[in-house]
C-alpha cells in the first residue's frame, strides 16, 4: 500500500526511515503547538485552547495533503513571523479584530489557490536561477541556525554589540550543545534515527537537570518544566473546539486599503518563504531534477493553499511549510510517508499535549543546528567566479534570510538584485517573465513599507 502511494523503493527509503524521519519532523516543529496559543490566544475574542486545537488540526490536514497531493516529505503548520504579524500588529498595532485578521487570511488562502491553480508560484520555483536556488538554501541553513540558537539561549541579545554569547552555565545552553555533540556522534556511527534520538536524549537529560535542581522553571520569566503534566486540569485545558468561521467580512467596505494592505502582507510573505522552503528542503532530498526545476511543485503549493484556508476557517493564522521538515529529510525522510507521519502525529499530539508541550527548545535545537550544518553545504554548489548577478544575488540571499529574520527577505533581495544587475549590464533578455512579476511584486512591497 504505502508502495503504491509514496514509491519508496524509487525513492531509496523504507517505510520504517520514513516514519522515523515524520517523528523526527513533528518533535522539531512541535513548539509550535505551544507558541501559536500563547500568541494568538492573547487577542480578544481567541480562546488558547480553542487556538491549540485550530493549530493541531489544521496542520494535520495541510501535511496530509502535502503527502497526497506531492509526495513530498514537507510538512506545514501556522507560520512563526506570520502568526506574530497577526497577533501583534494586524490585531495590535492596527487595531483589527480577531474575526477581521482571520478574514484576511482566509482571502489570501484563496488567492493562493487560484495562483496555484494558474501555476504562478510553481513558476517562480522552476524559474528561479540556480544560483539564488543554491543560495536560499544555504540562507535557510543559516536561518534556522540562527532560530536554534536564539530559542535556546545560546545567542541573546545585547545593547553593545547586538547579539552576544549567552550564559554557559545556563543549563538550556549546556544541553543544546551536548545535544548537537550527542547527534553528531550518532551521525558519525551512522546509526538510524540519530536526529530523533539526539532529540529525545536532550530532552532526558534536560528532565534529570530538573529532578535535581540546576534547571529551575519560572513560568514568569517564559522557562517552563520539561516534566509533562498529566493532571486532569492540564489536560482539560487542552481540549476545547476550534472557533469555525469567525470572519468579519463587513470590515472590507469600512477600511479596503488598510485590509489590502493586510492581506498583501500574508499573501507576500506566504508566496516567498514557501518558495524558499520549497525549494531548500526538497534540494537536500533530492527531489530536483537535473535542470533545477521540481517536479510535483503545483501539488506542494496546492496543499500549502487548502492548509490556509482551513486553518482560517478553524480560527488560526497562516499555514504554511516548514522549513524544520528538513530535520526529517536529514533523518533519511524521502516521499509523502514521512509527511503523512508527521500529520498523524499532529492529531495524536491533540490525545497527549501534556508530553509534546514539555519537550524544551533545547531539546530540538541540537538537530536544528545540525540541519543548519546540512543546508549551509549547499554553499559550495555556488558559482562565485561567473555572471555577476548570479554571484550578488546568491550571495544576498544567503546573508539576508539570518541577518534579517525572514526567508522572504532573503528571496527579495535576491531576486532585485539579480534583476537590476541583469539590466545594467546589458542581460536583460536573461530575464524570464516570472522574474520580472516577481521583480514588480517586491517593488510594490518595498513601496509599501516606506510608504
Amino acid at each position: 500500500m504505502f508502495e503504491k502511494w509514496f514509491k519508496l523503493k524509487e525513492h531509496g527509503t523504507s517505510v520504517r526511515t520514513e516514519i522515523l524521519a515524520g517523528i523526527t519532523t513533528f518533535l522539531a516543529m512541535a513548539y509550535i503547538l505551544a507558541v501559536n496559543p500563547n500568541y494568538l490566544g492573547s487577542i480578544p475574542g481567541a480562546s488558547p485552547a480553542a487556538i491549540f486545537m485550530a493549530t493541531a488540526i489544521s496542520a494535520a490536514i495541510a501535511t496530509i495533503c502535502m503527502a497526497f497531493f506531492a509526495n513530498y516529505p514537507v510538512a506545514l503548520a501556522s507560520g512563526m513571523g506570520l502568526n506574530a504579524f497577526f497577533a501583534f500588529t494586524v490585531c495590535g498595532a492596527m487595531g483589527c479584530s480577531y474575526e477581521v485578521a482571520l478574514t484576511a487570511v482566509f482571502i489570501e488562502g484563496i488567492i493562493f489557490i487560484l495562483l496555484s491553480l494558474f501555476k504562478f508560484r510553481e513558476a517562480i520555483v522552476n524559474k528561479m536561477p540556480k544560483n539564488l536556488k543554491f543560495g536560499i538554501t544555504a540562507g535557510i541553513g543559516l536561518f534556522i541556525t540562527i532560530i536554534a540558537l536564539i530559542n535556546s539561549k545560546v545567542i541573546v541579545a545585547d545593547p553593545a554589540t547586538t547579539v552576544a554569547l549567552g550564559d554557559l552555565a545556563s543549563p538550556a545552553v549546556v544541553l543544546s550543545i551536548v545535544g548537537l555533540l550527542i547527534i553528531g556522534v550518532l551521525e558519525y556511527k551512522k546509526v538510524p534515527g540519530g536526529i530523533l534520538i539526539g532529540i529525545i536524549a536532550t530532552w532526558i537529560l534536560g528532565i534529570i537537570a530538573e529532578l535535581v535542581g540546576w534547571y529551575v522553571p519560572n513560568v514568569e520569566a517564559g522557562v517552563f518544566s520539561v516534566i509533562p503534566n498529566f493532571s486532569w486540569a492540564s489536560i482539560q485545558s487542552n481540549f476545547a473546539a476550534p472557533a469555525l468561521f469567525k470572519f468579519d467580512f463587513a470590515y472590507i467596505a469600512k477600511d479596503l486599503f488598510g485590509f489590502a494592505i493586510v492581506v498583501f502582507t500574508f499573501l507576500y510573505t506566504d508566496i516567498f518563504d514557501t518558495v524558499g522552503t520549497l525549494i531548500g528542503v526538497t534540494q537536500k532530498a533530492g527531489l530536483t531534477k537535473q535542470d533545477g526545476t521540481l517536479p510535483n511543485a503545483g501539488g506542494a503549493l496546492m496543499a500549502d493553499a487548502v492548509g490556509t484556508v482551513v486553518g482560517a476557517c478553524l480560527g488560526t493564522s497562516t499555514v504554511t511549510s516548514y522549513v524544520e521538515s528538513s530535520a526529517g529529510v536529514a533523518a533519511g525522510g524521502k516521499t509523502g510517508l514521512t509527511a503523512l507521519t508527521t500529520g498523524i502525529m499532529f492529531i495524536i499530539a491533540i490525545i497527549f499535549a501534556p508530553i509534546f508541550l514539555a519537550i524544551p527548545s533545547f531539546a530540538t535545537t541540537p538537530a536544528m543546528l545540525y540541519v543548519g550544518l546540512l543546508m549551509l553545504s549547499a554553499i559550495k554548489n555556488m558559482d562565485f567566479e561567473g555572471d555577476i548577478a548570479d554571484v550578488i544575488g546568491g550571495f544576498l540571499a544567503v546573508v539576508m534570510m539570518p541577518f534579517a529574520y525572514s526567508i522572504a527577505t532573503g528571496i527579495m533581495f535576491g531576486i532585485v538584485s539579480w534583476v537590476i544587475l541583469k539590466v545594467a549590464t546589458g542581460k536583460a533578455k536573461d530575464i524570464s517573465a516570472i522574474m520580472w512579476i516577481s521583480f514588480v511584486l517586491f517593488a510594490i512591497y518595498i513601496a509599501t513599507l516606506v510608504a
